[in-house]
């Protein structure tokens, strides 16, 4: 059995190494591949990161995992569009209920929800490691996060005299803006393998979220990672992570809206909490998603 993983190549994503380790473990051939070169790879099942797949190949099991809702503009409609012109596969693969309530149609085709994970036990914790930095934000820079507050904070702001590392991808626009503040340092991309590295080397890791669709409802990869980490977590105030907090315990230190709390003095007197992550291991997500009792249903004789 070979599953061929299928996306544009775009963005970090963790979850497939998560998968690629897990299949591996069982002895299942896994290839990644791009849109373009479908036609010249084989496989027996293809597990698309979504986007668009628009047409499907004929006895190949087909795989559609969905990581995030649209982002604004026009975000309902985008979504419309996709739900439309995408082929029908034989699984769903959600991030959560939310993303699942954005894409769900009317049929009978089965899904599943597999959140985001973290390693499992704490051969990714250093202790001894030195810190470099103040804070720490990983994650996506673009317009839609709206993170000139955050940033200027540490730019003219209550924080100028703090260290902030970013870790991101495509953030040429916003290290330009910010040149003048050395205090603010930018890193990527980073390998995922190395990631938690650098989040230790920081002593606060912040989750900045905008309180709107579809942002506030999705789960924070950044926010589980400091937490894997054991970072203090300073983050805005948004559905995700309250949810988050009522189900999985921890204590965060919650911005104000225009960050008139965000100053050393208070961070630094809070009282923090870790939260219980015991759930939330990539092998528990990837068991919670109901897609490996859909393969044992296909291929005889397959059993996880």
């Amino acid at each position: 059995m070979t599953i061929r993983f299928i996306h544009p190549h775009k963005a970090f994503l963790p979850e497939l190494i998560a998968y690629i380790d897990f299949f591996s473990s069982y002895g299942i051939t896994t290839k990644v591949v791009s849109p373009a070169e479908l036609t010249t790879t084989d496989g027996d099942v293809e597990w698309h990161f979504m986007g668009q797949h628009l047409r499907r190949r004929k006895n190949v099991i087909t795989i559609h995992e969905y990581a995030s809702a649209s982002v604004p503009p026009l975000s309902v409609l985008k979504d419309s569009i996709k739900k439309l012109i995408n082929a029908k596969p034989d699984y769903r693969i959600f991030n959560n209920d939310y993303v699942q309530q954005q894409f769900q149609t009317n049929d009978d085709i089965p899904f599943g929800i597999r959140n985001y994970g973290i390693p499992p036990g704490t051969a990714h914790l250093l202790p001894g490691i030195q810190k470099q930095y103040d804070f720490v934000y990983v994650g996506t820079v673009d317009k839609g996060r709206k993170l000139e507050l955050l940033f200027d904070c540490f730019a003219k702001g209550a924080l100028k005299e703090r260290s902030l590392l970013v870790l991101s991808r495509v953030y040429d626009s916003l290290s330009a803006t910010y040149e003048g503040a050395a205090n603010i340092t930018f890193k990527g991309p980073i390998p995922y393998n190395e990631v938690y590295f650098h989040i230790q080397q920081a002593r606060f890791g912040i989750n900045y979220m905008p309180d709107i669709l579809p942002y506030n409802q999705q789960t924070s990869a950044k926010f589980l990672d400091y937490a894997a980490c054991r970072l203090p977590i300073i983050t805005t105030d948004y559905a995700w992570v309250r949810q988050f907090q009522k189900n999985y315990g921890g204590n965060y230190f919650y911005l104000q809206p225009r960050l008139n709390n965000f100053t050393w003095e208070n961070i630094s007197h809070f009282r923090y909490a870790n939260p219980d992550l015991s759930s939330w291991t990539w092998e528990q997500q990837i068991r919670n998603s109901g897609i490996l009792s859909f393969l044992e249903s296909k291929f005889m004789g397959l059993k996880f």
